[in-house]
């Protein structure tokens, strides 16, 4: 039960785009087509898992044994970017088309602040353990996926809209992300 409880909260109560606004770069960014939006939250679903799996070991059994816990943040900021490192290397070669829409975009998960922020997070869970923690991020990043596909599939309907001259591009973004947000605050209290 307690898992399921993580992963509502963190898909719909405390979206971490929607409700925290950690990772706003990307979900504005990389959100024009729906498969590049895929493609992006594949990305993140794989660097926030595994950042959060070797953040919370190096945390727990380096840094805190050995009195250095004040390095947390800047040793996760090292272990992110060796990841998105990786997974810009691996989607290069399995698929170049992704890896050409994704453009600059890939490497700003090395500064995406929401796989910082979630691999902290991940730190402060109650009861914590390897397992939960990795549950979080897991549940994190689907909650990002959906708040980046969703805002992606608005816009590709937004594009077919006669919407007037000074609302196109940022505006209606803007727009469309805040209420996005209301969206999202109905889901406070459910857990």
């Amino acid at each position: 039960m307690e898992y399921i409880v993580i992963l509502i909260a963190a898909v719909f109560v405390n979206n971490i785009v929607l409700s925290q606004f950690l990772g706003i770069c990307p979900f504005l960014g990389v959100s024009n087509k729906v498969s590049t939006s895929i493609g992006m939250s594949g990305a993140v679903l794989f660097v926030m898992t595994i950042a959060t799996i070797v953040t919370y070991l190096l945390y727990q059994y380096i840094l805190v044994p050995a009195g250095l816990d004040y390095l947390k943040t800047i040793s996760f900021i090292l272990v992110i970017a060796a990841l998105v490192q990786m997974v810009e290397i691996m989607l290069k070669k399995v698929s170049p088309p992704l890896y050409k829409a994704l453009g600059v975009f890939l490497p700003l998960i090395t500064t995406n602040c929401a796989v910082l922020g979630v691999a902290i997070l991940a730190l402060g869970l109650e009861n914590g353990s390897l397992l939960k923690a990795t549950f979080f991020a897991m549940a994190n990043s689907l909650g990002f996926a959906l708040a980046l596909i969703l805002f992606a599939s608005i816009k590709e309907h937004l594009e077919l809209a006669n919407i007037p001259k000074g609302m196109k591009g940022v505006p209606i973004n803007l727009l469309v992300a805040g209420l996005l947000s209301l969206a999202f605050l109905g889901f406070t209290g459910l857990v």
